[in-house]
């Protein structure tokens, strides 16, 4: 919640490359409102971590991406980031439907296939050693609309 306005806010991630990516990022984000809202209507409550442990997770996304594990606070191990991805494709799947979303939430698959959009800058720097290519790439890229 924002501390002024009776609003949601969300720390997305660094920009994603493709406008596709976004549209994908936003639809994942609203499922996951849409379910959670489901499961509060049907009185379920939620475990509270604190800050701390949800810090040790944000530091390992951002240092690893999908590439690196983080905690599962139930299980209480660390468990691969893509796995967990996977898992929550899975939770919300039921509301993906009713929003209408289920191109752009499946386009997290393809995502977790092909990398993310810095880990594909990254491999044409180091095809090409060159951040011209990198740029161009990064052009010609970022409006691709394929599902």
């Amino acid at each position: 919640m924002h501390p002024f306005f009776n609003t949601v806010e969300f720390r997305i991630c660094d920009v994603p490359l493709t406008a596709i990516e976004t549209a994908a990022i936003a639809a994942l984000f609203q499922a996951i409102c849409a379910k959670l809202y489901k499961l509060r209507l049907q009185n379920m409550n939620f475990i509270m971590y604190q800050r701390a442990l949800l810090n040790e997770n944000k530091w390992r996304a951002s240092r690893y991406g999908i590439d690196g594990s983080l905690i599962d606070f139930g299980k209480e191990s660390e468990v691969k980031t893509r796995l967990l991805i996977y898992e929550l494709l899975d939770f919300v799947d039921d509301v993906v439907d009713g929003l209408g979303s289920r191109p752009f939430i499946s386009y997290i698959t393809k995502i977790l296939e092909m990398g993310t959009g810095a880990d594909r800058q990254l491999e044409v720097f180091e095809k090409t050693n060159s951040l011209v290519s990198v740029t161009d790439y990064i052009h010609d890229q970022f409006l691709e609309t394929h599902i």
